[in-house]
């Protein structure tokens, strides 16, 4: 896929306060500080389009990116440890559930892992959740040219042994990296077959 149009429509902190018309939605979450923003932007080939920071919870609303006039990419907080007030951190998980559980249009939900580390209790802890609510998912690690290609695969290997004590088939798993580009062209490749086998059933 080629992407040659990303624009910011709207933001808004319940599934109920999407922008219309209604569209596909691919959403992208992630603990703090993981690049997502900068991972998005990789993405959509905007170095401005999603706001990036060094600081842990930089975004706090559900962005929707339109892009291509066809589908929504959606930005949403982050989860886990963030500099904010347990209130303001309840706040936003219960944002980040309302959107996941009522959002009919969200097709994927991409994880986003830092390919630096294991997977954390929190990380798990979320997946996990999606498993037991029946949200389809796939897992990005991100920031893969801090490591070398050996560590890389090893990484990738170790966290699909670990999945796969809890999910068959096992989802799908992509490296990247905002900074060289890996793995762009392989998500968005995997958004548009999904689109267009959703398209397919849509026509029969």
């Amino acid at each position: 896929m080629k992407i040659t149009k990303a624009v910011y429509v709207s933001s808004s902190v319940s599934a109920a306060g999407k922008p219309t018309p209604a569209r596909r939605e691919f959403a992208f979450i992630g603990r703090s500080n993981v690049g997502k923003s900068s991972l998005i932007n990789c993405l959509t080939g905007n170095s401005s389009l999603a706001h990036t920071s060094s600081k842990p919870g930089k975004t706090q609303c559900i962005n929707h990116f339109l892009i291509n006039d066809n589908w929504y990419l959606v930005d949403l907080p982050g989860y886990g440890y963030a500099k904010m007030s347990q209130k303001r951190r309840a706040e936003l998980s219960s944002m980040i559930n309302d959107y996941i559980d009522h959002s009919r249009e969200m097709v994927l939900l991409f994880v986003l892992l830092d390919s630096r580390h294991d997977l954390m209790k929190i990380d798990r802890e979320f997946l996990i959740s999606l498993g037991e609510r029946g949200i389809p998912f796939a897992i990005l690690l991100t920031k893969g040219d801090k490591l070398g290609t050996n560590a890389l695969a090893s990484r990738m290997a170790t966290i699909r042994k670990e999945l796969g004590e809890y999910w068959e088939p096992l989802p799908d798993v992509f490296a990247t990296s905002a900074a060289t580009g890996l793995g762009r062209d392989q998500v968005l490749d995997y958004i548009e077959k999904i689109n267009s086998d959703l398209d397919r059933q849509d026509n029969n």
